[in-house]
């Protein structure tokens, strides 16, 4: 049996303000268990029936850490030192994980030509290989619609098309994560297991998410995924460069999505979409860089973003040559 962590404690506005450790909070459960609930505590332990004695003190040492955003910089890499061992023996991997922060004077945005793109979806085929998506049920962070003229909203075009592209009289709108200024998913959270970066990135602890999937709800983008199940992925396909908030991978009964590719965006590089893209329908970059590509689209063309109504302040725009 999978077992998942437990729902933070009622009453709990702010886990960042809050330091009451989870090792406090199972003692507390303990109490209840003794009372006649035993069962709710059978949810909120590790899976530890098959480890062996160093696996199984490394998965105790992961399961009591802190959340991400109270841990020291000492804390953050014991924490992913552990992660880069739990992989080795579970999965005679070596991967390098990272804790790098945002950067200094860095907002990014991004922005997607219409006119462009033709649907090739080689930006979906690059996301999965970069942030290790499950195979088996081909998870994908982006979603490339086929549209009908004079329709804009994504729902309304064909999501699922499986034809020789592109097609006459079509045009294509992609979706992913739009890292809004006001998110509705970090306010659904009840564990505020998510959050907006410093940079405009919405992360995802995956070890504080209990799957409850309200994010998913609130949602208005598309922008949230579930994982189902233990994510499959051939041994020789797994990326090593990962990012502790961003393409480790996740745990089974977590909700993920598009970081723009924090591993790379925060190293200069860009995200594995728009580097894959072969129309330059893509574009990404520091909105807070005047001389920035983001920037000169913003000014310089005809710009729109979607459901602008809701007031969520979305960093992705849309836009025509």
């Amino acid at each position: 049996m999978t077992h998942r962590k437990c729902e933070e404690p009622k009453g709990k506005d702010d886990i960042v303000n809050n330091k009451t450790s989870r090792r406090n909070f199972i003692k507390g459960l303990s109490l209840v268990a003794a009372a006649g609930s035993a069962t709710l505590m059978t949810g909120c332990i590790p899976d530890v029936s098959s480890a062996s004695s160093e696996e199984l003190k490394l998965k105790w040492q992961e399961y009591f850490k802190e959340h991400y955003r109270l841990m020291t910089q000492e804390e953050k890499e014991a924490t992913v030192a552990r992660l880069e061992q739990l992989a080795k023996i579970r999965d005679d991997l070596d991967v390098q994980m990272d804790t790098t922060p945002p950067q200094e004077n860095v907002l990014y945005g991004y922005a997607f030509n219409i006119s462009r793109c033709e649907g090739f979806m080689e930006c979906v085929t690059a996301c999965t290989k970069e942030n290790n998506l499950d195979r088996k049920t081909d998870t994908q962070y982006i979603r490339i619609f086929e549209m009908e003229p004079g329709k804009l909203d994504p729902s309304t075009g064909d999501g699922k098309f499986y034809h020789e592209v592109p097609v006459e009289n079509k045009f294509y709108m992609g979706t992913q994560c739009f890292h809004c200024e006001n998110a509705p998913c970090i306010k659904a959270c009840p564990t505020k297991a998510t959050w907006r970066e410093p940079d405009g990135i919405v992360v995802v602890d995956y070890d504080w998410c209990i799957g409850c999937r309200y994010c998913q709800a609130a949602c208005p983008y598309y922008g949230r995924r579930f994982n189902w199940g233990k994510p499959e992925i051939p041994k020789e396909e797994v990326n090593p460069n990962q990012h502790y908030l961003s393409n480790r991978v996740r745990p089974k009964g977590k909700m993920e999505k598009c970081t723009f590719c924090l591993q790379r965006t925060r190293k200069g590089k860009l995200p594995a979409c728009v580097e894959a893209c072969p129309t330059g329908s893509r574009v990404f970059g520091n909105l807070l860089d005047p001389d920035s590509e983001i920037r000169f689209v913003l000014k310089h063309k005809k710009v729109f973003r979607m459901k602008e109504e809701l007031g969520t302040d979305p960093k992705f725009w849309y836009f025509i040559d």
